[in-house]
Parts: C-alpha cells; structure tokens; sequence
C-alpha cells in the first residue's frame, strides 16, 4: 500500500517538470533577444521581443500552476471519496459544460444537417 500524502503536497516528479519546464522558458527569454542582436536585429526589437516572451512565460507559469492546483484537489476529492464510505454512495460523473459534449449527439444546432449534398 502506498504512504497517504496531504492533498495539497504536489507529485515529486511534477513539481519538478514544472520547475525545469520555467527554467527552459526563463533561458530562452535570455538566449533569443541574443541571438536576435546577434543576427543584426535592432536593440529596440530585441528588448521588445525579450519582453513579449517574459510575458508569454509569466502566463503559462500561472496558469500551469493553477491547473496543477486543480489536478491536486481532484485527486484529494477522489480519495476522500474513495476513502468515505464509497460503497455507500457511487461517484458522480464530472459535468462538461456547454461546450463539451462527446458521443455522436454532440453536433446539435448549426446550419447542416449532415447530408453531404449542398442542400442538405
């Protein structure tokens, strides 16, 4: 049996992609404005490329950080569950919300019908 972990602590191996996967992010915000310089491009466009790919990082860091956030809570929700009585009560199935439907119902609305003739 495996040792329980507090729900909040991360996966070793995730926090540690993740931390890699900022470093990498973080050098190339370095490395392209130089090789750009480099290559003769002006000093204006390569601080505001510098700046763009800063922001690009930022973003993608917050929002890998949430989405770990998020598959950590699942996990402890999915453990409690299977740790509280769940023979007593089924686990439900998550809700997709409007936009993700799956199986062949998915395709409702719209202009076609699904023939392949231009009329229908």
């Amino acid at each position: 049996m495996r040792p329980s972990r507090p729900p909040s602590a991360p996966r070793p191996g995730s926090e540690r992609a993740t931390t890699d996967l900022i470093r990498w992010a973080a050098f190339s915000c370095v490395l392209v404005p130089v090789v750009l310089l480099w290559y003769g491009t002006s000093l204006a466009g390569a601080a505001g490329t510098a700046l763009g790919l800063a922001a690009v990082t930022a973003v993608c860091r917050l929002l890998l950080r949430q989405s770990e956030r998020g598959a950590a809570r699942l996990l402890a929700e999915e453990e409690d569950a299977r740790g509280a009585g769940a023979t007593e009560h089924a686990p439900q199935a998550h809700h997709r919300g409007h936009r993700q439907r799956t199986g062949t119902g998915s395709r409702r609305g719209g202009r076609h019908s699904g023939g392949n003739s231009p009329a229908g």
